[in-house]
């Protein structure tokens, strides 16, 4: 088999199986409890990837779905804030985690975007064969919806965690919703299947640094709600990465790149799991394996390395690892037919 096939297959079982564990009460934990962010905006972590509550007057728009069977979950902690109607759903990328429970909601509801999103989806036959998860609207570039104080601009700066990675922007809150793109307080897995990329990744963070205005608060992927000071410094955290791995190419191996991070990135190379890890790495695991993913994309050969082991070291040259619902290969062009999304 080849190592793109290899790598697809990989992930495709390491889907299915997070999935199950999450619907069965192992290995992930549920949909948590909602909290507020601020005013009208809430967040709902567990169950895959955060889910961000944005009540307006029209109703409620939710940026991202978790994995399959988890819309009862979700509604469950919306109805303790509100009792409006789900009007918008928006997806900040095509993966299982975030766009799973689409389809618990009518098909009244609008489901949104990035162009590159739904192309994935498209792809993947078990997301094209149920229009209920499959997007209604799409953008490009930028995409404004509602007004006034209910108004969302939506954001794509270039690949970095997949090719169509949006940025939720609430502006009366000066709050962002950033997904995968920035997550946990680590480097991203990147799913070079669905187009992302660690070469990519710094300059589309540093485009989002420039083009966005006046955002204070940013809701991660998974796991916290941070700053943009915070996205600030992990926009650098990635140049840094990139910038070392080209320099150590050929002369240092990737675990010796990684430590020299630590002293200027001591937030971004941890070497113990953060609270409310559901699947993949250390920081400094991860950097190790994004700097294998970066020794890859330098010498242009696949991809191999984007998935590594939940804990330790990690992620050696050419040795793919556990993955999770955070990487989607299958659907690619050129892959195995993908698994079907865990559940519905």
């Amino acid at each position: 088999m080849r190592r793109a096939g290899l790598l697809a297959t990989i992930v495709a079982v390491g889907i299915a199986v997070a999935g199950v564990a999450a619907q069965r009460g192992g290995g992930l934990p549920p949909t948590g409890s909602i909290a507020k962010v601020r005013d009208n905006l809430y967040v709902i972590p567990g169950a895959g990837g955060n889910t961000t509550v944005f009540v307006t007057q029209a109703g409620i728009v939710l940026v991202d779905t978790k994995l399959a069977n988890n819309g009862e979950a979700i509604m469950k902690q919306v109805r303790t804030v509100s009792d409006r109607s789900v009007t918008m759903i928006i997806n900040t990328h095509s993966h299982p985690d975030h766009v799973g429970s689409n389809d618990y909601f009518p098909p009244t509801v609008e489901k949104v975007t990035h162009e590159n999103t739904k192309k994935w989806m498209a792809a993947n036959p078990q997301y094209a064969s149920n229009p209920a998860v499959m997007p209604t609207k799409t953008f490009t570039d930028k995409m404004t919806l509602g007004k006034g104080p209910d108004q969302i601009d939506l954001y794509y700066f270039g690949p970095g965690h997949t090719n169509g990675d949006a940025f939720i922007v609430f502006p009366a809150l000066r709050a962002m919703a950033a997904g995968d793109i920035f997550a946990w307080k680590m480097a991203p897995l990147i799913d070079p299947a669905a187009g992302g990329s660690v070469i990519a990744l710094p300059d589309s963070l540093e485009k989002a640094v420039k083009g966005i205005p006046n955002v204070d608060t940013v809701i991660e992927g998974h796991g916290d709600v941070n700053t943009w000071a915070g996205f600030r410094d992990y926009t650098a955290f990635s140049r840094a990465l990139l910038e070392a791995a080209k320099a150590g190419l050929g002369k240092q191996t990737p675990e010796e790149i990684a430590a020299s991070l630590k002293p200027k990135f001591p937030v971004f190379t941890k070497e113990e799991l953060l609270p409310g890890l559901e699947y993949g790495s250390t920081p400094l695991a991860r950097v190790v394996i994004n700097v294998n993913v970066a020794f890859q994309e330098l010498r242009g050969e696949p991809v191999t390395t984007n998935f590594g082991p939940r804990a330790g070291g990690g992620g050696g040259r050419g040795t793919p690892g556990r993955g999770g619902p955070g990487g989607q290969a299958p659907g690619a062009p050129g892959a195995p037919p993908p698994a079907p999304p865990p559940g519905r």
